[in-house]
């Protein structure tokens, strides 16, 4: 992934937003070409991998890779309007582009066709969407016959992570003028999250 230097985050942040993904699309080169799939997931720290699971009818697993599979999770996405910007008011040679904060993970696609893998898997990952809830939902709330059913339409994927590309751009190369223009812009919109994010990530001599 081509990454300019102003968006590289460094590799403590890039460590952090790795373990914070939670769903991104799976990229494999298979017997039968490139295959993608949207799916949810989370970083097991003690494999050092990205762990989750396709539908049994979803090809992608059977059809194999002979190389590296690719992970690509991207959060935080807005366009970014020129009109925000102050310095359009000054020479107006600004032009539209789009923030967004994105990681590639590479590395060897292991599955995992057992049962009982991925019902610790499944568990896993439902406690990690559940934890923020008042009465979270567990896997063991279902009927014990209905989990094994859903169990075995699906199959484990595992990516045993060995490179990893972050890329946060977040304006970060505007002057301070115009960074304030695409936080109060994004705000108007709609957007704080993303507003926030920029501003958390604004160098110290913008800020």
């Amino acid at each position: 992934m081509y990454i300019p230097k102003h968006f590289e985050p460094g590799d403590a942040a890039g460590q952090l937003f790795l373990k914070s993904i939670s769903a991104g699309h799976l990229v494999s080169n298979t017997s039968a070409g490139i295959i993608s799939t949207f799916i949810p997931v989370f970083y097991r720290e003690s494999t050092k991998s990205i762990v989750g699971h396709l539908a049994r009818g979803n090809q992608q697993w059977s059809l194999g890779t002979s190389v590296e599979a690719l992970f690509i999770a991207t959060v935080n996405d807005a366009y970014i309007s020129p009109s925000w910007y102050e310095s359009k008011k000054e020479h107006g040679k600004v032009v539209p582009t789009w923030d967004y904060m994105t990681a590639h993970v590479y590395g060897k696609l292991v599955i995992h066709d057992d049962v009982e893998w991925l019902r610790t898997q499944v568990s896993a990952l439902t406690d990690k969407f559940e934890a923020s809830r008042d009465k979270p939902w567990k896997v063991a709330d279902a009927p014990e016959d209905y989990v094994a059913g859903q169990l075995r339409a699906i199959v484990g994927v595992e990516l045993e992570v060995s490179r990893l590309e972050v890329s946060f751009k977040m304006s970060q190369n505007k002057s301070k003028a115009d960074l304030e223009g695409v936080i109060a812009g994004l705000v108007q919109d709609g957007k704080s999250d993303i507003a926030n994010k920029i501003s958390e990530l604004r160098p110290l001599d913008k800020k």
